[in-house]
């Protein structure tokens, strides 16, 4: 390997390799002496035939001052077959020396300026070059900044038009990704959106270009501009805020028209910054299709950057939390903002061209509620219950069921804590005797029926309906939670839960009918009862008795007196109570029934069927609706998985769980000790042998107990889970 310096290369140092026969080395060595020659001569007289007997070597390299080799090499036949065919080397490499002071330093000047900046008809992209980002980079601030030679390629320049240049619009995304997808140039150069190539590549312009070949899709220079590249916050830069639409509007005219006449566009015409742009709500290279799914289900986060909130009561709405927990990449079917407000002609509700003017906002309703009427229309999807001064109504309403919720959870909260604690002191005093009176309950020989498989039945479509009910409801509550994305992912999204939730409220309107009609039939049945039996007329004490009597789940003030005692005895200042049929908490339980049903379904029953109610009832009955129906909801499913499952399950005499709503039976102990009016009351009328158990209970129950556990576990799950929604919302 021969070293030499050639006087016409300067101070660049090549390396000649030499073969066996040393052919090469001499051919090198010739080389020299011409090199050596010809440099006293002047620069038109070197012939691009004298440069080639060098660089015409495959192996011709230097090594720059980082140890790298740098091939030296010119293909003569794409130099003949570039544009710059008739060009002599000289022309462009004149003073390599001059231009090429150091291997380290980047030349501040691209030697291609010297001609381009002569000629008229190239002069404006050599000036537009020099006062770019890539020509002030190299002129100002000595960086390696994209070069002519970069982007058009050195020695073998092509035509933009010839479907091989390097800049010709199908390979322009390649080109540039040469610096902008290199970490370390976007490293160094804190280069601002160094994932900008591989975003593009996956956008739809991305993939009109480079996997359709459309070339009428804009490629990097369409956006960006070509010689004259600027930064966006350069006034003049095609990129800048208030060009963007501008630019945008080269191949989106008709677009461009419209959103000049919008709300954002006649901001943006203000000079107003606050007026969004074309990448605002698309992006810059990210831009997608906006008929595809996904773009759907992100452009409420795109609008509530700007309208934060209007999209905070949005997300409140079953249309924004259905988006929330939708799948990505699917397509929600529900409204997103623009939907309602328009895509580039959004316009203030004031304006008769609005699609919420009061012209035109049924028929925007109506692309997704076909039979909605005018009525519908007053429904709010940004209503905040919080504002009293404009959602007055809305305000009340939520006020009263935060104060019922509030009110229930701390009066029987506190009942419960109560209870527990003298439950437990009553373990921990003679936890052998409690044990002993536990074990009696369940292994007496004497049983008796409290519930027929009637009851039992409405009771297994009560669990299953209210359990789904809950796993699909709830979620959409405490939307903002990983639990309800992993719940509403697990179910199969927004539409199957929707599915399965009405699924759920059927059931729930079936065994109510059911309960309702058996309450008939029975009063039907013994409608003899209440005749007085000397005159055959209906006697008003009869009724009474019927109602208002022990084997009635109606309030009687016994059941305030069992109260009264109950607590006294949790304080150890009186004896416990017995009960008789029902306690004062199962006929609070009974009733609890009775009231969410009618009010969580008839709420419920307008949010489905908003427009068939809306025919009669104003459009903000939907906002109340939502309220109450999502409040009740949650007190059900609070109270049901930690008051209601204590007083059944969670006692330390029931514990782990009471089967008797699965089994019907109740021991002939357990009356005794918790419900000895009742067993009194069956011996004095003689009716203790209509009760007897004669069933099989034994050869199911561990079945039954098996459904009951996994009953009581999701509960309690879903218990622990809400629990933790609220208290993440809080926090923050």
């Amino acid at each position: 390997m021969a070293l030499f310096s050639c006087p016409g290369h300067g101070r660049s140092r090549a390396r000649l390799s030499r073969n066996p026969a040393g052919a090469a080395w001499l051919a090198g060595f010739v080389c020299c002496l011409l090199a050596a020659s010809l440099a006293g001569r002047a620069g038109d007289e070197v012939s691009n035939a004298d440069c080639l007997i060098c660089h015409a070597d495959k192996t011709l390299t230097k090594t720059n001052a980082q140890g790298a080799v740098i091939s030296l090499f010119v293909d003569a036949a794409q130099l003949a077959a570039s544009v710059h065919t008739s060009n002599a080397c000289a022309n462009c490499h004149a003073d390599l020396t001059a231009n090429h002071p150091d291997d380290n330093v980047p030349a501040k000047t691209p030697v291609c300026v010297g001609c381009h900046d002569a000629q008229p008809d190239h002069e404006a992209a050599a000036k537009a070059y020099a006062e770019s980002i890539h020509g002030v980079s190299r002129q100002h601030w000595g960086s390696p900044a994209a070069t002519c030679a970069d982007c058009h390629g050195s020695h073998g320049i092509l035509a933009v038009t010839n479907t091989t240049s390097r800049v010709y619009k199908l390979n322009l995304p390649v080109t540039c990704a040469k610096c902008h997808s290199n970490t370390n140039l976007t490293t160094q150069f804190q280069i601002r959106h160094p994932e900008a190539v591989a975003q593009y590549n996956d956008s739809i312009h991305g993939q009109a270009l480079l996997k359709m070949g459309l070339i009428v899709a804009p490629s990097c220079d369409d956006c960006h501009g070509a010689h004259d590249i600027r930064r966006d916050v350069d006034h003049d830069s095609h990129i800048n805020h208030a060009n963007i639409a501008k630019t945008c509007g080269k191949c989106h005219l008709g677009i461009e028209q419209t959103y000049d006449q919008s709300i954002h566009g006649q901001l943006l015409a203000k000079g107003d910054p606050r007026g969004p742009v074309c990448t605002d709500c698309h992006t810059a290279h990210q831009i997608e299709n906006p008929e595809g799914n996904n773009f759907k289900a992100i452009s409420d986060q795109r609008c509530g950057k700007c309208h934060e909130d209007r999209l905070t009561h949005y997300r409140e709405t079953y249309h924004g939390k259905a988006m929330a927990l939708g799948k990505p990449n699917a397509a929600p079917a529900v409204a997103a903002c623009y939907d309602c407000h328009g895509y580039h002609d959004i316009l203030p509700p004031t304006d008769a061209r609005s699609h919420l003017s009061p012209t035109n906002i049924l028929a925007t309703c109506q692309k997704c509620h076909p039979g909605a009427t005018l009525g519908f229309t007053q429904y709010d999807p940004h209503a905040d219950p919080l504002d009293a001064k404009h959602y007055a109504l809305l305000h009340g309403v939520f006020v009263a069921m935060t104060g019922l919720l509030i009110g229930v959870f701390s009066f029987f909260g506190l009942h419960t804590i109560i209870w527990l604690v003298r439950a437990v002191y009553l373990y921990l005093h003679d936890s052998k005797k409690f044990r002993e009176a536990k074990i009696q309950t369940q292994v007496d020989d004497e049983w008796f029926t409290r519930f027929l498989p009637f009851e039992r039945f409405l009771h297994f479509l009560v669990v299953t309906s209210f359990l789904l009910l809950v796993i699909t409801g709830m979620p959409l509550k405490f939307y903002y939670t990983n639990w309800a994305k992993a719940i509403f992912d697990i179910i199969g999204g927004p539409q199957t839960a929707r599915t399965l939730h009405r699924f759920a409220a059927l059931v729930t309107f079936l065994y109510f009918g059911l309960h309702v009609a058996s309450l008939v039939g029975r009063a039907w049945k013994g409608k003899g009862v209440l005749r007085d039996p000397a005159s055959g007329r209906l006697s008003f004490k009869r009724l009474w008795q019927v109602l208002f009597g022990p084997d009635s789940m109606m309030p009687t003030w016994q059941d305030w007196k069992d109260f009264v005692a109950h607590n006294k005895w949790f304080f150890g200042r009186g004896p416990k109570p017995q009960f008789d049929r029902w306690t004062y908490w199962e006929k609070f339980d009974y009733f609890a029934v009775f009231w969410g049903v009618a009010i969580i379904g008839a709420s419920g029953l307008i949010m489905w069927f908003p427009t068939f109610f809306t025919r009669f009832l104003p459009g903000w009955i939907i906002n109340i609706a939502l309220i109450v129906h999502s409040d009740e909801a949650l007190l059900a499913a609070g109270f049901i998985f930690s008051i209601h499952f204590f007083n059944t399950h969670f006692r330390i005499e029931k514990f782990p769980m009471d089967t008797v709503i699965f089994s019907g039976r109740v021991s002939k102990t357990e009356m005794l000790h918790e419900r000895k009016r009742w067993y009194d009351r069956l011996v004095a009328g003689g009716r203790l042998e209509q009760h007897r158990v004669r069933d099989e209970w034994l050869r199911w129950k561990n079945i039954a107990r098996s459904f009951g556990y996994i009953f009581f576990g999701l509960g309690v799950v879903l218990l622990l889970l809400i629990i933790y929604a609220m208290s993440t919302r809080l926090m923050h």
